[in-house]
């Protein structure tokens, strides 16, 4: 598997900027989606073999005027130019902000009371390694009947790549399990031998499903988006969601999922019942 996380975002990035929006012409016969190499490092004002090294890997030391320019010139938004510095940041191994510390697994009395406010919605905190902690009532009548919540370790990422009820659960799996995989990725990934285990674990039992995804999908999940849910018997659901972020210390992430049109809305009305905070 590739270590090549600062040219595989570089890359991924080039890709996803459109002409226009660089404020070039698209042209005829554009083999290349988004931008081309001689592209970006003509509006970013370095050599197209600088370019090339730093896409392949072979320089992971861009100056700050640099990435200044290619931040510019690829549009990225604030959280990824801070995503971008860390790349660099952390080329080098040896240094992890996470030091020896093991996954967070202990769930704060303040928590417990934000996911009891949370109710009647759809709400799971999980860890950095996808374990669930803690989650409600509504997220146990969403998720439960698909299997997610199954054993007495539920754990997200390894029921999207591992569980074959998880592509029936989600109509947009391969979208669901590139997310996964990038959240897996955003922070030392490898270099914390908690989720070296891991991962070395998911290269054994989703195979290429989940290495090809480390190779090609950057470290950087989406906050904000909408999930399609095919529930056993509320049928076909369209959730929004959004991420909360809590302390670094805890390294840990609220998800919340709401209903995202009325349908939805009134096939979820149809699975409620007297509610109460649940742990996991």
């Amino acid at each position: 598997m590739s270590d090549n996380e600062l040219g595989l975002f570089l890359r991924s990035r080039r890709e996803s900027v459109s002409p226009a929006e660089a404020g070039l012409p698209a042209g005829p016969r554009r083999r290349t989606p988004g931008l081309r190499r001689t592209e970006v490092a003509m509006l970013a004002g370095v050599s197209v073999e600088y370019l090339i090294r730093l896409e392949q890997g072979r320089d992971r030391h861009p100056s700050p005027p640099v990435l200044a320019a290619l931040a510019g010139v690829l549009r990225l938004t604030p959280v990824e130019r801070v995503h971008l510095h860390r790349l660099v940041k952390s080329a080098d191994a040896g240094f992890t902000c996470r030091g020896d510390a093991g996954p967070a697994r202990t769930v704060r009395p303040t928590v417990h009371a934000l996911l009891d406010q949370l109710e009647p919605a759809a709400a799971v905190l999980l860890n950095q390694m996808g374990d669930v902690l803690a989650f409600t009532r509504g997220f146990r009548r969403l998720t439960g009947p698909i299997g997610l919540l199954d054993g007495p370790e539920p754990n997200v990422v390894r029921y999207v790549l591992g569980d074959p009820r998880a592509r029936t659960a989600f109509p947009d799996w391969d979208q669901v399990a590139d997310e996964q995989v990038a959240a897996l990725k955003q922070g030392p990934f490898r270099a914390d031998r908690h989720m070296a285990a891991l991962a070395d674990e998911l290269t054994v039992t989703a195979g290429d499903e989940f290495t090809g995804r480390v190779d090609r999908v950057p470290g950087l999940p989406r906050a904000t988006g909408t999930l399609r849910l095919a529930h056993p018997s509320a049928g076909p659901l369209r959730l929004a969601y959004e991420t909360l972020d809590l302390s670094a210390d805890d390294d840990q992430r609220i998800l919340v999922y709401l209903p995202s049109d009325e349908a939805t809305e009134e096939a979820l009305r149809g699975l409620s019942e007297p509610l109460r905070l649940v742990a996991g």
